[in-house]
């Protein structure tokens, strides 16, 4: 024991307030010394947006085991109901930033109240707004395809939920059920009635798993395809489904681990990729027209077909040949319906047999040129499968002229890029038994191992050391956000977007949870990762957050934007973007911001005029980082319902 000035000993909680004196001081003179350098740091260079790990420093109050994070980030986001999803969010005080850091972004409102667009806007789909599709061409489908307004014809105004707007089936109900009240049209359930699409009961949907080419329900037909190929041993993780209807193949999918991106034009079918989004399942609002598809090559384990009406055949093949690009090495393409079977579908088709034959010809002799295999044609079913490397296809175009190899090396470039009547070349390889760009892990080991576009070195600046680190951080960042958004762990979430998802870390960490995440890579940003989200076996497309994206109002739950303000604050107003995140946002959903602090005050700002609650919150590793937090939940309301 330590004594005093006499030699007598020192009273032990004397010694005890002596030593905690000295920790504090010692303490205090560390923060002040990062909160200089943070300082410094902040107006001397741009934080990293993607993956920057900061040491935590505790100096919240002079204790060890104090925990700041514990009263600044540990709301209920319960959204049970519309006051309960608003008051948790903003149950402890936010931090306030406002009067110390201003920044010039690009904006032109500044804090006002935003007014409710009319009524008819419910269903608003900016840049695949019928109305506008009608003034252009019809043939390759360029009506159907993105045509977004000008930045004179943009709204400025709030899109309403439907009167009576319900809160969606939690997962997995939502897969059998959602609300007439949500989504107000009753054309499909009448239309394709004894096909089992889609069938009203009183004041809801309910969906019995059906198709036009699988009456009998998509989980018969899927197990007809697995005794065609193997679906259940983890090879085949992503799909894509053309031409989906209401995804009924995509949703049965799910639970034999496979993820599908559907796509289905916005067109007479009323709203079918809206139902799809409904049911808690991948979809997106698309079409085979003139231009590539907005996924990256060798994207997708399987493609598929049931009764799709795509005319594989015409323009040279041209639409097969964009599904070559975006399947994997050695991926398969299922077709079902005209012109499969037709010897015994002929007469109900309502088309010639001669006609039939012509297109299935027609097709195989495509297929061919493609260099892919018939696999097998069984019943209703028939299976192509694209080789694993070109090398022999190289050989071949002495014989099949057509299509060429294609000469340009930037396969994966999708964003508003024509289509090409050739051949997407696949990487070198040293043996005809290599697969082209290198074979990938079964899932779920997929998810986390080192894709091949990083172990070859494909992607600039990538390596497998920044991916292992990558996931680390957001393991930590999303075990943050459990406690920050509540329903993210009650399971009340299931579409999740993730704006700018870099390498996939965001959706990895979800796993876990039932939930399945749109990764958006913004469009021509360097590097280009949307072909690694897609090698992890998850789903994803490429945006430029200046424009709507292709999907319908009040799709999904969370919306996670990560440095996207940083990136695209010199491009477009940010007004904009914060309206359309709010139009696919729906009522009491959350968005989670990441961004530097000045970037999330003028964020806070323009968002306080949109029904959104908000707050700000300290980086997951403390006060000195300066890139910070923003939750924010929109409010529950609907446009008035008519007297």
């Amino acid at each position: 024991m330590a004594k005093d000035y006499n030699g007598s000993p020192k009273p032990h909680h004397l010694e005890t307030k002596r030593k905690r004196l000295i920790w504090i001081l010692a303490v205090s003179g560390l923060c002040i010394l990062f909160y200089v350098l943070g300082a410094w740091q902040s107006t001397n260079s741009a934080p990293s947006t993607q993956s920057g790990v900061w040491e935590r420093v505790g100096c919240q109050d002079g204790s060890p085991d104090h925990d700041h994070r514990k009263e600044e980030e540990n709301p209920d986001l319960s959204a049970s109901s519309p006051s309960s999803a608003t008051s948790s969010v903003m149950s402890s005080t936010p931090l306030d930033f406002e009067s110390h850091h201003q920044l010039e972004v690009n904006s032109s409102e500044e804090s006002q109240a935003f007014p409710p667009c009319d009524k008819s806007y419910t269903e608003y789909t900016p840049c695949q707004d019928p109305s506008r599709g009608r003034k252009f061409d019809r043939k390759f489908l360029k009506y159907r395809e993105r045509h977004c307004p000008d930045k004179e014809e943009l709204l400025r105004c709030l899109i309403p939920a439907p009167p009576n707007y319900k809160t969606p089936f939690k997962w997995p109900q939502s897969r059998d059920y959602a609300w007439y009240a949500n989504i107000p049209h009753k054309h499909l359930s009448v239309e394709k009635a004894n096909q089992n699409w889609i069938q009203l009961e009183g004041d809801r949907f309910k969906f019995p798993g059906g198709g036009t080419m699988f009456p009998n329900g998509a989980d018969a037909y899927i197990d007809d395809i697995n005794e065609l190929i193997p679906l259940s041993n983890g090879d085949i993780r992503t799909a894509l489904d053309t031409g989906c209807g209401v995804a009924s193949w995509g949703a049965y999918l799910l639970k034999r681990n496979i993820i599908a991106m559907s796509f289905a034009p916005r067109d007479t079918h009323e709203a079918q990729v809206w139902f799809a989004l409904e049911r808690g399942v991948p979809a997106m609002i698309g079409v085979m027209g003139s231009q590539r598809l907005p996924y990256p090559a060798r994207a997708f384990d399987m493609a598929h077909c049931s009764r799709c009406l795509i005319p594989w055949y015409d323009y040279g093949g041209l639409y097969l040949i964009e599904v070559d690009r975006v399947l994997r090495p050695g991926g398969y393409w299922i077709l079902s319906g005209p012109p499969i079977r037709w010897k015994k579908y002929w007469s109900g088709w309502e088309r010639s047999q001669e006609d039939l034959k012509q297109e299935q010809d027609s097709i195989e002799d495509v297929a061919k040129h493609l260099c892919w295999k018939k696999v097998i044609e069984k019943e209703d079913l028939a299976v192509w499968q694209k080789p694993i490397n070109h090398v022999e296809c190289i050989k071949s175009r002495a014989i099949y002229h057509t299509p060429p190899m294609c000469k340009s090396d930037n396969v994966e470039a999708a964003w508003y890029k024509d289509m090409e009547a050739c051949i997407s070349p696949l990487p070198e390889v040293s043996n005809k038994d290599e697969v082209a760009g290198g074979a990938l892990e079964k899932w779920p080991e997929r998810a986390f191992a080192t894709p091949p576009r990083i172990s070859v070195g494909s992607v600039p600046g990538i390596t497998s050391e920044k991916f292992r680190e990558d996931n680390e951080v957001w393991k930590v960042r999303v075990a943050n956000y459990r406690q920050v958004v509540a329903p993210l762990g009650q399971g009340q979430y299931r579409n999740v977007m993730d704006m700018n998802a870099f390498l996939g870390g965001f959706a990895a960490a979800l796993a876990k949870y039932p939930v399945w995440v749109m990764n958006v890579v913004p469009a021509k940003l360097d590097p280009d990762t949307l072909g690694i989200v897609y090698e992890r076996g998850f789903i994803g497309t490429y945006h430029d957050w200046c424009e709507a994206f292709s999907t319908y109002p009040r799709t999904y739950d969370l919306i996670h934007a990560d440095g996207v303000f940083s990136i695209y604050q010199d491009r477009c107003d940010i007004t904009d973007i914060l309206l359309e995140m709010d139009r696919i946002l729906r009522p009491e959903g959350t968005v989670i911001f990441r961004d530097a602090v000045e970037v999330l005050v003028k964020i806070k700002s323009i968002s306080d005029g949109m029904r959104w609650e908000s707050r700000i919150l300290d980086h997951e590793s403390g006060p000195f980082n300066p890139q910070k937090i923003l939750v924010a939940v929109k409010n529950y309301w609907t446009a008035e319902a008519k007297e």
